[in-house]
């Protein structure tokens, strides 16, 4: 998610390879106020229509990556900034731009701009599971992108990406202290201060994100002799070119089992959106108010 202007921004995955159509949905923020303080009306939205996407994808996958969608979405000006995962076994995420025209209603991606971003490996050379940097944010008119597991027993590094270069430029490393769980968005809020999603799931295909038994953290996803979802938003901090975190607040349990995936800090509190796994077996968007 991000907020521009009067405009709450939702990406899609844009699965191509399930046809899927490429597009962000801009809900007005002025018809979610109403929802907000339960006025009756109905939710005013906006389609963006993506751009380009198609030829995007032709290029990873010619070079043997396998482009699987949509993840993080964030803006510079009117310059919007998407990373793509790739299937697990392809090295390398990648992170593309392209401009905002309101009055056409399009994303235009620029097909020139691809940059590529390794992704991270555990010391046996294995990628882990269906992760990708699906968290990122604008910082200093650089890119700040987080991949998803940032517990390996090696050191673990954000990324940062210059964004005033006209062609890709490389990304730096910045060490990150070692954070269990998924982050699945981050949010700049301050400066060298950003909140980010912390997300645990329970399914044995997530087994890599469980902790030792004992590890500390391992209490707050146990459940009896097996595992249960987890959720809580935390604080991170990037200073002397390093990122430090420490816990914010937990969700509340009604809604630990939602797959949350998209954050947006909204006066005072969050906006939150899940993918279609939860409850509904669709997207749930949620505002949450510090207390």
């Amino acid at each position: 998610m991000y907020l521009r202007d009067n405009q709450l921004l939702l990406l899609a995955e844009s699965r191509l390879q399930e046809q899927a159509e490429a597009k962000v949905y801009a809900l007005d923020l002025t018809s979610v106020e109403a929802q907000l303080t339960q006025k009756s009306a109905v939710l005013a939205y906006k389609k963006y229509a993506i751009q380009n996407l198609d030829k995007l994808r032709a290029r990873i996958d010619s070079t043997g990556q396998h482009y699987e969608g949509l993840e993080a979405l964030t803006m510079l000006d009117n310059v919007a900034y998407f990373s793509i995962e790739t299937a697990t076994p392809s090295p390398y995420c990648y992170v593309v731009k392209g401009v905002i025209d309101d009055t056409q209603a399009t994303i235009s991606l620029d097909a020139r701009y691809l940059v590529a971003v390794a992704k991270p490996t555990l010391t046996n050379g294995t990628h882990i599971y269906n992760a990708g940097f699906e968290a990122m944010t604008s910082y200093r008119k650089s890119l700040l992108l987080l991949y998803e597991y940032n517990y390996f027993a090696h050191d673990n590094y954000a990324l940062s990406l210059p964004s005033t270069a006209s062609t890709p430029d490389i990304p730096q490393y910045v060490p990150i202290a070692r954070l269990p769980f998924r982050v699945t968005d981050l949010v700049q809020e301050g400066k060298n201060r950003f909140t980010a999603i912390n997300y645990f799931f329970s399914g044995a295909d997530d087994s890599v994100y469980r902790t030792a038994p004992t590890d500390p953290n391992t209490k707050l996803i146990q459940s009896g002799t097996g595992y249960q979802n987890y959720c809580r938003l935390i604080s991170v901090r990037y200073k002397r070119n390093k990122i430090s975190w420490k816990s914010l607040f937990e969700l509340p349990k009604e809604y630990m089992t939602y797959n949350w995936e998209g954050l947006a800090a909204y006066r005072g509190g969050y906006f939150l959106i899940n993918d279609k796994y939860g409850p509904s077996n669709q997207s749930t968007l949620l505002y949450l108010q510090k207390q």
